[in-house]
């Protein structure tokens, strides 16, 4: 039977990431990575279907789940969330067919620059990304460090921390607009449903200087500021607030040009595990004011 490229559809959701998980753990161990990707639910994904269902696809063969993509729409800022294939039809032609519907999604969207976040390794991907007008801007690092080193050289709070409420939404918006081009109101309501993820304000005094998710497994991310100088100090106070979750590792994807993360992350011991590349069809943002959450919620 000729594969079948549709709408993904909810009860799919799991399969799609069983497979996503298993593509990105081929890739890793070809690579001498090592496996890297553990099987979560399909949380943000569902939430996303709901949001816009013309961002998520599927390719099947006779019930058999093929290849996904997912893709989501923020502003006039278009993201490719998750695009994998089997591993063992890689190479036929599925990928660029369902790179060219969610590309589809972006031109129906209206989106202005169209952005994601690859392996930097994964060559063949980035030259495909290119071909459609996507072109590398930025190193991203995956950084991660054991629980008990970091409670060795933590350091006290710079900021004031509170949990964020609905009515800080607008002050979020701004931070995001200043840090990424466009508000992500959607995604920061998502978040603040998760119980899964602590999210705060930071303040000194009376200033609202940025915010900090940082979730229950001791990711760090997203993490966003007003002001390039106060970057430093906002990821030391999210290095505590993740070690106060308990995790025995904790982890944050740090842009490459950050000199004040990157410098307070390796005072705190923390090690460079993974390097990925984000691409774009537009130079865009303040990367040493936002930090990602992982790879496909950026």
């Amino acid at each position: 039977m000729p594969i079948v490229y549709r709408p993904a559809r909810q009860q799919e959701l799991e399969r799609a990431e069983e497979l996503v998980a298993s593509s990105i753990n081929d890739l890793t161990q070809r690579h001498g990575f090592g496996p890297m990707a553990s099987l979560r639910p399909p949380d943000f994904q569902s939430f996303s279907l709901q949001d816009d269902p013309d961002g998520l696809w599927i390719a099947e063969d006779d019930g058999e789940v093929l290849g996904f993509a997912f893709s989501w729409v923020c502003g006039e800022m278009w993201f490719l969330a998750e695009l994998f294939v089997a591993p063992a039809r890689q190479g036929s032609g599925i990928g660029n067919e369902l790179l060219k519907r969610t590309m589809e999604h972006a031109r129906k969207s209206n989106a202005t620059n169209k952005v994601l976040i690859t392996f930097a390794f994964n060559t063949v991907s980035q030259g495909l990304y290119i071909r459609h007008g996507l072109f590398p801007r930025l190193p991203l690092y995956l950084l991660k460090v054991p629980r008990d080193v970091l409670l060795t050289r933590l350091q006290e709070s710079k900021f004031r921390v509170a949990p964020i409420e609905i009515a800080d939404l607008r002050s979020l918006a701004a931070i995001d607009a200043h840090a990424l081009g466009t508000s992500r109101d959607k995604h920061h309501r998502y978040l603040l449903a998760d119980g899964a993820t602590k999210a705060v304000v930071l303040r000194a005094g009376d200033e609202f200087v940025g915010y900090a998710y940082v979730s229950r497994d001791g990711q760090i991310g997203p993490l966003a500021v007003t002001r390039t100088d106060a970057m430093g100090a906002a990821f030391q106070t999210a290095l505590k607030l993740a070690a106060e979750s308990g995790a025995s590792q904790i982890s944050a994807f740090v842009p490459g040009i950050s000199e004040a993360v990157l410098g307070v992350a390796v005072a705190h011991g923390m090690r460079i595990t993974f390097p990925m590349m984000l691409m774009s069809s537009r130079d865009f943002g303040d990367w040493n004011c936002y930090l990602p959450r992982n790879p496909g919620f950026m």
